[in-house]
């Protein structure tokens, strides 16, 4: 089963996972609509593929108020949308031994972004997504690994993806139940990054004043292989792209451990 969306909103296309995805889904044929803050990067892209094969959306997905009147003129402005993609985030250092160092503002805008506003998003694009059915639909959610094995430095990022990762697996069998058919042509995937080569990292000045900036996998091999399992509709795979359920079957590569869960 090939990937049949044909028009996609990413957030947090602008840089490391959501832009490479972005790319590979322009030359695929796929119409992108790309949120973002720096606008200069927005225009960067639409220059680079033409505004024929991309567009560029600034928006902050952490304005939770300006939500769902932002949502509505997308939906209206590109009424062919079948595909949210939830993929802005960033993280950063929580460390409870030094309270005196933990800001709680910063705390709270972490969580706003990694996981109030997919939920909010989730919440305003429904009715479209719902609206066009028969015809499929899917939500993507980018959560991380962290989410099932969270790692002490960044407590509350691997708390937010937490949440996000559960809030998939309930969204998931709400919109499959069969008190709910209206939705059934909409899927729900996770997508469950390892640590990849982007700006995650690097903006972070802890990490970067021990030379622990650049951990994980190069970022166009993550985004070939789950590109790859994306358009192929693969199981399970074990490795470095692993895809969980859908569209059947387990495999194993014997790779380098579980480093992108796709739920389908």
């Amino acid at each position: 089963m090939p990937f049949p969306y044909k028009t996609v909103l990413i957030t947090g296309a602008t840089s490391g996972i959501g832009e490479a995805l972005a790319e590979r889904m322009i030359a695929s044929g796929i119409f992108v609509i790309a949120v973002g803050r720096r606008q200069d990067r927005l225009d960067a892209l639409v220059a680079k593929h033409g505004a024929d094969k991309v567009a560029g959306e600034a928006f902050d997905v952490a304005d939770l108020e300006g939500m769902e009147d932002w949502a509505k003129k997308i939906t209206t402005k590109y009424p062919t949308l079948d595909c949210l993609l939830l993929n802005a985030g960033f993280q950063r250092t929580l460390n409870f031994t030094t309270p005196s160092t933990i800001s709680l503002p910063l705390v709270t805008s972490e969580l706003v972004t990694n996981y109030l506003s997919p939920l909010h998003a989730i919440t305003h694009f429904l009715p479209h997504l719902t609206a066009l059915a028969p015809a499929p639909a899917i939500i993507i959610l980018v959560t991380s690994g962290l989410a099932v094995i969270p790692l002490p430095r960044c407590a509350n990022y691997c708390a937010a993806k937490a949440a996000l990762h559960s809030m998939a697996w309930s969204l998931r069998a709400q919109l499959a139940s069969p008190a709910s058919p209206a939705t059934h042509h909409i899927r729900v995937v996770e997508v469950m990054p390892p640590a990849v080569q982007t700006e995650l990292h690097p903006q972070q000045a802890d990490l970067v004043a021990e030379g622990q900036d650049k951990p994980g996998i190069p970022l166009e091999e993550y985004i070939g292989e789950t590109w790859e399992d994306l358009v192929r509709g693969r199981g399970m795979r074990w490795c470095t792209a692993c895809i969980v359920g859908g569209w059947g079957g387990v495999r194993g590569s014997g790779g380098r451990g579980l480093s992108n869960l796709l739920r389908l």
